[in-house]
């Protein structure tokens, strides 16, 4: 892409999502997304219910009167977006992309994460690791993210999200919240790169699919091509019986990841890229209050 369009491009969703983030989903992500650590604050008298464990003996020894220590929740978050830039997510057939979809969910959440003064970061993966952005806070850093998501061509075509949980539980050493977002097509993902990641970060999953990811028009015979591994067949979708097998294959295959990311505890959302992902953000916030 020349640079001018592409600047442009980074512009227009700029402007589209850090409205979102400011006008829409300001207070939700702030209250879905809350800081894990506590902080001290400061002391004062000790009063009837507070716990002793919270006296700080020392002030209490000064003053021979008892004091106690307040903390605060410490809000600053660090939040990584765990992107998939595998062949599929070019795939679109209704409305939109999903490589579109994806791009305009990101620069959201991390437009929503630097108003919140989080910092921000970002892992592309394939089958490998493509890209290593390390968390930081700023609009700067934001646009430069924006152009990746946009612009980024990937070394490679298929998907391995279990290897990527497992760099990023490895590289990001800090609890942090994590935004997973892919179309989960992928047959190998483990349950245990699921559950050791949430158990150390708080992880979130996004999947965004096409219709035709999970089921076929009756166009009559058509060539297909698989994005990630370039095998090419023909198919008969005037056939029910092709159609119902295809739709049956998505349905398992659905039905298995939300099996699995309900038993690793982690909050998901699932969309197709023709939905409004703002009412997609919107249930996945809800569900967290």
């Amino acid at each position: 892409m020349e640079t001018s369009e592409l600047l442009k491009k980074v512009r227009r969703i700029e402007i589209k999502t850090r409205g979102l983030s400011n006008n829409i989903f300001a207070g939700e992500y702030h209250t879905a997304f809350k800081g894990k650590g506590m902080t001290f604050s400061e002391v004062r008298e000790y009063q009837y219910g507070d716990e002793i464990r919270t006296i700080d003996w020392n002030v209490t020894a000064r003053f021979r009167k008892p004091f106690v220590k307040v903390f605060e929740e410490e809000r600053e978050l660090t939040v990584m977006l765990l992107i998939d830039v595998s062949a599929s997510r070019q795939f679109g057939t209704i409305s939109a992309m999903k490589q579109d979809v994806i791009t305009e969910l990101a620069a959201t959440l991390a437009f929503s994460a630097i108003q919140n003064n989080d910092k921000i970061g970002v892992i592309f993966f394939s089958d490998k690791i493509e890209k290593f952005i390390p968390p930081q806070k700023g609009r700067k850093h934001i646009l430069y993210i924006i152009r990746e998501l946009i612009d980024f061509q990937p070394a490679s075509t298929t998907t391995d999200i279990s290897m990527a949980l497992r760099y990023f539980t490895n590289v990001i050493k800090k609890r942090s919240t994590a935004f997973i977002i892919s179309d989960f097509i992928d047959d190998n993902l483990s349950q245990d790169a699921l559950t050791i990641a949430n158990r150390k970060h708080d992880l979130v999953a996004f999947q965004i699919y096409d219709k035709r990811d999970a089921e076929l028009p009756d166009v009559g015979l058509i060539k297909m091509k698989d994005a990630e591994t370039g095998e090419r067949l023909w198919v008969d979708t005037s056939s029910r019986k092709v159609r119902m097998m295809y739709k049956n294959i998505w349905d398992e295959r659905k039905l298995k990841l939300q099996q699995m990311i309900s038993k690793a505890g982690v909050d998901s959302v699932s969309m197709e890229a023709s939905e409004d992902y703002v009412k997609a953000l919107m249930r996945l916030f809800k569900m967290r209050i």
